[in-house]
């Protein structure tokens, strides 16, 4: 059964066969830091599942703009035409809290903290990017090649810690 450790600190997100880790990959989370409250650019912490698999039929460097194709593939003069986009590449793995109160709906004082609502991914980004840095807004940044070969490996449903 596969499952998904991604490591904040050591920006590194591993993949479990039972118990067994069968590959480490590099990430980069959120320059902001760890955090569950909507608004925030923190990377959310705990129990999560891969709620939604999004891209699978489209090139690499395909862009996405609300989870949708928008029909450009990303390329230098892409980047330099829109230099204020947070880029969104390749395959999106959307993820959903588990811990209500936490991660998924809202905390006892009101504050949205669900993971799912704060539109958090697991996602390509421009290679140009680097990978084991603190850089996103919150998602899940990986090189186009891992986050397509991870968005084989997985499926629904799989489970995600996030510590």
């Amino acid at each position: 059964m596969i499952t998904l450790k991604i490591d904040t600190t050591t920006q590194t997100l591993t993949v479990f066969d039972d118990d067994k880790a069968i590959q480490t990959l590099s990430v980069s989370t959120a320059k902001n830091g760890t955090g569950q409250i909507e608004n925030t650019g923190c990377t959310p912490l705990g129990k999560h599942i891969i709620s939604d698999k999004i891209g699978g039929e489209c090139p690499k460097n395909a862009v996405f703009i609300g989870r949708v194709f928008t029909g450009e593939i990303y390329d230098d003069h892409l980047r330099q035409a829109n230099p204020d986009r947070d880029w969104i590449l390749s395959r999106i793995l959307w993820l959903k809290g588990l811990e209500d109160g936490y991660n998924l709906g809202k905390t006892t004082d009101g504050m949205l903290c669900d993971t799912h609502a704060r539109h958090i991914y697991i996602h390509g980004t421009p290679d140009s990017e680097p990978m084991g840095v603190p850089m996103s807004h919150g998602c899940i940044r990986m090189t186009n090649d891992d986050v397509m070969w991870l968005y084989d490996v997985v499926h629904v449903g799989v489970d995600v810690l996030i510590v």
